[in-house]
């Protein structure tokens, strides 16, 4: 006798089939990347979609030393941190009036840093190269810094306002019955309460950060000072590609972003998952 199949059964063998296709779609590239990087070169022309028949780890050596991989891992890591401690200080203290005053300015103010995300980032690049030259801020991490601070900041005002909003307000008024100021309230009360959409906006930053190459490219000269993509693309020829090169640099790359995520992980995902005041 044959087993009458449930329709719940076949929703769940469906589910799973597409999170199994999505998940192979999504590791396919990165797996693609790591064995291109562990083949010798004449063997990434023969056989570029195969498994290498020997791991050629010297690859790694050489692309470390091509591309001063700890100098621009530093840069990378110093302009990311320091991004994102100024959005979150500058967005955070800007969202909470904006939250707590319900009047027209503040809707306009919100409306305006809302029209902010959706300003191209290569509308702002040539008046930001023209402003950073002409006040001696180019070439400078000062500089970048700013530079991608002030392209974060409308994301991190909308992101704090809706959360700051849901915030009771009964919260502060305590606080004030013990004497606390304004400063002492946020910083105290209000800005601990803020963990899951600071993890939300630190990903986010982080991400945008790390892996964006235009800025980099166009407002740092010197090349200590270039970052980790920078490094990756001096292997990117005029008309030609040394995988042996290309690909090891973009698993390097991409390592420290991986490996962060691996140790932080679960508390990234408490963090973003949180839900409302307790």
């Amino acid at each position: 006798m044959i087993p009458k199949i449930r329709s719940r059964d076949v929703r769940r063998g469906a589910f799973y089939t597409v999170v199994v296709v999505c998940v192979l779609a999504f590791v396919s590239p990165i797996f693609y990347m790591i064995s291109m990087s562990l083949k010798s070169q004449s063997e990434a022309a023969r056989d570029p979609l195969g498994l290498p028949s020997a791991l050629h780890f010297e690859n790694y050596i050489n692309v470390i030393e091509a591309m001063n991989y700890g100098r621009a891992v530093f840069n990378s890591g110093l302009i990311t941190v320091s991004v994102i401690v100024v959005v979150v200080l500058l967005g955070s203290l800007a969202a909470y009036p904006l939250a707590r005053r319900t009047g027209f300015v503040s809707r306009m103010i919100i409306m305006g840093m809302a029209l902010g995300l959706a300003t191209p980032n290569f509308v702002t690049i040539t008046p930001i190269y023209i402003m950073f030259r002409d006040i001696g801020l180019l070439d400078t991490y000062v500089g970048l810094i700013a530079a991608f601070s002030a392209l974060k900041l409308p994301l991190a005002v909308f992101f704090y306002t809706g959360f700051i909003a849901t915030i009771p307000r009964e919260l502060e008024e305590a606080a004030r019955l013990d004497n606390c100021g304004h400063w002492r309230t946020f910083f105290f009360v209000v800005f601990p309460l803020l963990s899951p959409v600071t993890a939300t906006l630190a990903l986010f930053v982080l991400v945008d950060v790390w892996n964006d190459f235009t800025y980099p490219l166009l407002l740092l000269i010197d090349p200590n000072k270039h970052t980790i993509m920078i490094a990756v693309y001096r292997f990117i020829g005029e008309r030609q590609i040394d995988p042996t090169l290309l690909f090891p640099a973009a698993v390097l790359g991409s390592l420290p972003l991986l490996v962060l995520f691996v140790i932080f992980q679960r508390r990234i995902i408490n963090n973003v998952t949180a839900g409302g005041v307790k």
